[in-house]
């Protein structure tokens, strides 16, 4: 999910291969017991075993009915059953004895909007037993992506509205009345009645369909296993859907009829990754069939959701249009689903008991992900990723407003608040680097114990390191709750370095890296270390009680997290920083990645010279991994965008900048070379989107020459260009090319295209521009579930302007944003300004409308503007200078 969380029982596990009736009705007897002490806020003394569901949608009014019978155990005498709902009304509701005897009683039934619950209240204390609730209800279709939602879209059939379900975190409430919270796992049967040319979809193959009337069938699904609500899926529309094996597994995906050719590359790409984790995970994947459900439109909480059976994934995240997509988005559609097919079994099948523990899910996913793209496409490299995504973790992990990885959730917005950086980028980091440490075979022995002891139940993370633990005899334990159960970063200073005997013994310090609390006592980590010289073998040690030696085979510079697998800071003195930059063109493209973002940030947080990034930038060969001129690229962006509004700094910087660049787009061109490798074609677009940002006028007029030439010329604007070139033009538009624009977007039928030009349409650099995508976005023209991303990329370029509309517009932007992301969605527009004035805007906001507990996005979002405001303030004068001496 952005920006973005399979075991079979003890008889497959020992080979069998089960149907899917067998599957279900012998998941019970085997499955892992409940978590007693788990955190909730219902009432423990009920739990749910099976559902029964029947729903009508009625798509075009936007609401539904429904009919729900779900079997409880009552577990000590109360007189009431409280489920979870919301918007929905009720009636006939009875509860049963399961052994049918005696006659049914009748509660009453009391709804609280706010606690989201219904509360059934019998005349007097139900027994223990096992008992069958009963009753109609009535919900909401919405148009956002929570709950049951429809999506209307127009293609060449003309304009089409399909439903879809998201319930995770906790919107399973808005389908259905239920015990919607991780820790409650039963099985599902879902009958839906639907038009009759429709395709209906759910977790599991239909079972039977059967005409009804009125241009209706009643489509019953097979029994689901026992899992979470926030898995169960339903969708309804004009659908096509392709299919190929894996073993026994039916791999599908289902597209808007029409396009499933697009989705080919996901089809095969999920059968190759559910080959590789049934391997991996020593447990086969145990459902029928597996679905990539593909949407258009868009959310700004998520963009794929891992729903056990059929993964929901937005069409941008899951569909290769031949006219527009990008070398960037098939690595991008094979990550999303090797992330979402890793939660089959690290979520679905074993799911973590509360939202304190998301990591288990999010982290566990996005590390296997890139270690799986890796191992099936390496001619990606793209193993220099996890350099970036450690990146993203620490720079929220640098400000006061961090939190651990295992984090304290108690409300519904929190919980959706734990989708972040954190939970899948830092939690990826530290089982990257415990892997390191213990072995990948240890750490695979101990992940396929973990699967075996909670196949179909509950975990919390210490049930994952002690799995680890037994099958690696490593204590990696208390480094685990080092790295899990407190926030921040370490910081490991090599104090020095000396050469005897052809050793290097290094001497080092541990502190913590902060962005914005410069004197704070520094926390103690034990951290895992690996460092290296050139040509020889690294060295390892855990840093621990605060210093730590170790003795480095070889003499020369030394690197320390060396392939960068450790989740810390590294500064070295001003002698070793220089043996290295002078070195620098000699490390490993991954070595090179780590230092360059090591020096950015230390450097913007005042522990070393700001300019020593744009040393090693220089020193960057033109022959260097294109990810390394990527990371050039993007710094230089960054720097670029601290000067906004001082015309005369911002030219002399950029003229340095488009020096710098210059030689490597030179090097890679406009036109694709045969052979080429798949990191330049992205290194292509980066160059162009970078050095069209720093006002080469070269790279601008060759992309509207080439959008003007397309009107006669196909090949001006080849497939993996057009969009990087709509861009440019974009950015640069007056009024007449954004009209033409918007022209273009008004009559493109192919909603994944369309929706990629209504981006276009708020990017631009004119703030007058930029203002007429901000009330376009009002209209009812883009679609209900693109006007909150026009607002949001308008505020990537105007963050004051953007903010500001919105507020004055809230209750119409607020009815864009889906729910699960209220509570961040506005003070994210305003996280990039510069005005030191936007704090007090944001506070304000979060005082009159985000509940106390919930304000941890706005003062994230602050925290990051008195960053960039201090880094304006006391770092580009650095800058500057540096740039002086050069001449420039």
């Amino acid at each position: 999910m952005r920006r973005l969380l399979v075991s079979a029982i003890a008889i497959a596990l020992a080979g069998a291969t089960l149907d899917a009736s067998a599957q279900a009705a012998a998941a019970t007897p085997h499955v892992a017991p409940p978590v007693v002490d788990a955190t909730t806020q219902l009432p423990r003394n009920v739990r749910p075993t099976h559902y029964t569901i029947a729903v009508v949608p009625h798509a075009q009014a936007l609401k539904f009915d429904g009919k729900i019978a779900i079997d409880i155990d009552v577990l000590e005498p109360t007189d009431k059953v409280v489920l979870n709902a919301v918007d929905m009304t009720f009636a006939n509701t009875r509860l049963v004895s399961a052994k049918a005897k005696g006659a049914a009683l009748v509660p009453k039934a009391a709804i609280d909007a706010n606690a989201q619950t219904v509360t059934f209240t019998f005349d007097k204390p139900l027994e223990p037993g096992s008992y069958v609730l009963s009753t109609d209800y009535t919900g909401k279709i919405g148009t956002q992506a929570n709950g049951l939602f429809a999506i209307d879209y127009e293609n060449k059939d003309g304009k089409q509205r399909a439903l879809y379900t998201q319930f995770e975190a906790s919107d399973a409430r808005k389908f259905i009345p239920s015990f919607d919270e991780p820790n409650h796992k039963a099985a599902f049967d879902l009958t839906a009645d639907v038009p009759s040319k429709q395709m209906a979809v759910s977790n599991m193959p239909v079972k039977d369909s059967k005409d009804v009337g009125n241009g209706l069938k009643r489509v019953t699904f097979e029994t689901s296993p026992k899992m979470s609500t926030y898995l169960l899926f339903f969708g309804v529309g004009d659908f096509d859907r392709a299919t190929k094996m894996q073993g026994p597994t039916e791999v599908g995906v289902v597209t808007q009829r029409g396009v499933a050719d697009q989705a080919k590359f996901a089809l095969d790409s999920s059968a190759d990754v559910l080959k590789e984790y049934n391997d991996y995970f020593g447990t086969p994947y145990p459902l029928p069939k597996l679905d990539n459900v593909a949407s258009p439109g868009r959310s700004q909480f998520f963009g794929a959701m891992e729903n056990w059976g059929a993964i929901y994934t937005f069409e941008y995240a899951l569909l290769l249009d031949p006219t527009i997509s990008t070398q960037s988005d098939k690595q991008g559609v094979f990550s999303i689903a090797a992330h979402e097919i890793a939660h089959q079994w690290f979520g679905d099948l074993v799911t973590m008991s509360w939202w304190d523990d998301l990591w288990l899910n999010e982290g566990f996913a996005t590390w296997m992900a890139a270690r799986t793209t890796q191992k099936l496409h390496p001619e990606w490299n793209t193993v220099l990723g996890k350099v970036g995504a450690r990146e993203a973790a620490m720079g929220l992990d640098a400000v006061a407003t961090t939190h651990p990885v295992v984090q304290k959730v108690e409300t519904v917005e929190q919980a959706a608040q734990a989708f972040d950086a954190i939970t899948y980028q830092k939690g990826s980091a530290v089982i990257g680097m415990l892997e390191g440490y213990v072995g990948g075979d240890a750490w695979r022995e101990g992940v396929r114990q973990y699967m075996k002891r909670h196949a179909y139940g509950n975990t919390k993370s210490e049930d994952l390191w002690r799995a680890v633990q037994d099958a690696s005899g490593v204590p990696i334990v208390d480094i685990a709750h080092d790295f899990t159960m407190q926030a921040g970063i370490p910081l490991i200073r090599v104090e020095s370095a000396t050469c005897t005997n052809g050793n290097t013994t290094l001497q080092l310090k541990q502190g913590e890296f902060t962005r914005d609390r410069p004197n704070k006592q520094a926390l103690t980590w034990r951290v895992p270390v690996i460092a290296q010289t050139a040509g020889h073998e690294p060295a390892r040690t855990v840093v621990q009680g605060g210093a730590g030696t170790l003795q480095v085979p070889g003499c020369g510079p030394v690197v320390l997290n060396a392939g960068q697998s450790g989740y810390y800071r590294t500064l070295y003195t001003r002698e070793q920083f220089g043996q290295l930059r002078d070195g620098f063109a000699q490390l490993a493209p991954i070595d090179q990645l780590g230092m360059m973002n090591d020096v950015w940030s230390l450097g913007m947080g005042g522990l070393q010279p700001a300019s020593d990034y744009l040393d090693l930038a220089m020193r960057v060969p033109a022959d260097a991994d294109p990810q390394i001129w990527g990371d050039v690229a993007d710094s230089m962006g960054s720097l670029d965008r601290y000067y906004a509004n001082d015309a005369k700094r911002q030219e002399r910087f950029r003229a340095f900048a488009i020096k710098t660049l210059r030689p490597a787009f030179d090097r890679v061109g406009w036109e694709a070379k045969a052979g080429e490798a798949d990191p330049i074609a992205i290194l292509r677009t980066q160059l162009i989107g970078t050095l069209s940002q720093l006002g080469d006028e070269a790279v601008i007029a060759e992309a509207r020459r080439r959008f003007a030439a397309s009107a006669t010329d196909a090949n001006a604007m080849p497939a993996p260009l057009r969009r990087t070139i709509l861009g440019v033009v974009a950015e640069h538009a007056d009024d007449a090319t954004w009209d033409k624009l918007h022209a273009m977007a008004k009559s493109e039928k192919t909603p994944l295209v369309r929706d990629q030009l209504y981006t276009m349409l708020s990017i631009a650099d004119d703030p007058k521009i930029a203002q007429r995508a901000l009330e376009l976005s009002l209209t009812d023209e883009p679609g209900e579930t693109n006007s909150a991303g026009m607002i949001s990329y308008v505020a990537q370029q105007h963050p004051d302007q953007a903010f500001d509309f919105a507020l004055a517009n809230r209750d119409a932007v607020g009815k864009r944003v889906d729910t699960t992301s209220q509570s961040r969605y506005f003070p994210g527009l305003a996280s990039s300004s510069l005005d030191p004035a936007m704090v007090g805007k944001l506070r304000t906001y979060a005082d009159q409308h985000i509940a106390a507990g919930s304000r941890r996005p706005t003062e994230t979002a602050i925290a990051n503007i008195e960053y960039r405001v201090k880094v304006r303030k006391e770092r580009m004068g650095e800058i500057d200078a540096w740039l002086e001496k050069q001449g420039g």
